[in-house]
């Protein structure tokens, strides 16, 4: 879990009343999922769409979103209230907090149906693959944490956020409007999904002992936290050379090189990390770069597609 974007376990105690604590759910899906995991990918397929292919429905477009916003609201719900369960953030903490109350369960319980309802409206509307995009995204996100399958838990839960913030988000995304996807979409979505992959890594690392601790094997615990910054580092440059390797092979349009210009975050978060990967407060800015790094990259090879129509007749 990211402790620059979060708050203390504390946040969850009982004593606090249930509408307190639905509004301090809602503040970390704007913050930790929405912002970046949730928003962008899905933009970057509508953009494809009306940028690359012509294509672009509102009422699709509107009811998609909706359909992301119940799916993060989800994932953060089951995420906060099975990580409880399991102790993972109460390891080291010397206060004996009381288990996360069963309501964040239900909360996510609702918002998954709200979901999967969206994903229903939708299939009707633009055809059955949506069905298969929304039961992909909904199997990653229901069972990253919970069981009895635990992604998370079994070293996969990385490969797993890549995949549905990725290829599943942006593809899906991209559907809805054109009614087919494209070799080219595909590449344009690991940009994205190499870039949170990363951001899955470099937020584990500084929860490393505690994970080891209640089983949750995740990339970090397996490599361990050495080799977990350079995975961090190559997946993130690897999202970066996507862009520029498909600008290149003609794939992408030429704005999109703008994307680059996240580079010195990169090296900023690199910097930061050597020799303090150890140290969980003083890595606290390295997980930061990379939250910017991923913001900067995607938002503005995202708007590099966008600015594609205007630019080839200017």
């Amino acid at each position: 879990m990211d402790p620059s974007l979060t708050s203390s376990p504390q946040r969850f105690e009982t004593s606090r009343s249930p509408w307190r604590r639905l509004l301090l759910v809602f503040s970390l899906v704007r913050y930790r999922f929405f912002l970046y995991a949730g928003l962008l990918p899905y933009l970057l397929g509508a953009t494809w769409a009306y940028g690359m292919e012509g294509r672009f429905d509102p009422p699709a477009f509107w009811s998609g979103l909706a359909g992301v916003v119940f799916a993060v609201v989800g994932v953060e719900a089951f995420n906060e209230f099975f990580d409880s369960r399991m102790g993972t953030d109460r390891v080291f903490n010397p206060q004996d907090l009381p288990p996360m109350s069963d309501w964040v369960l239900w909360l996510g319980v609702a918002a998954f149906a709200a979901a999967f309802t969206v994903g229903i409206y939708l299939t009707l509307h633009s055809g059955w693959l949506i069905l298969a995009f929304a039961v992909l995204g909904g199997a990653a996100a229901v069972f990253y944490v919970a069981p009895p399958i635990r992604w998370a838990y079994r070293g996969l839960g990385e490969t797993v956020i890549a995949l549905a913030y990725g290829p599943l988000m942006v593809l899906g995304s991209l559907y809805l409007h054109a009614r087919e996807i494209s070799w080219s979409a595909l590449l344009a979505s690991l940009v994205p999904g190499l870039l949170i992959m990363a951001l899955a890594v470099v937020n584990a690392i500084p929860d490393f002992h505690q994970d080891r601790l209640v089983g949750k094997r995740n990339l970090v615990v397996r490599l361990g936290r050495d080799r977990a910054v350079r995975l961090y580092l190559v997946l993130a440059s690897a999202g970066l050379a996507m862009a520029l390797g498909g600008i290149i092979a003609g794939r992408f349009p030429p704005a999109c090189l703008a994307a680059l210009l996240a580079l010195p975050q990169l090296l900023a978060s690199a910097r930061r990390a050597r020799g303090t990967y150890e140290s969980p407060r003083q890595f606290v800015p390295a997980i930061r770069s990379i939250v910017g790094c991923y913001l900067t990259a995607v938002s503005l090879f995202t708007a590099g597609i966008l600015l594609t129509p205007w630019l080839s007749t200017g």
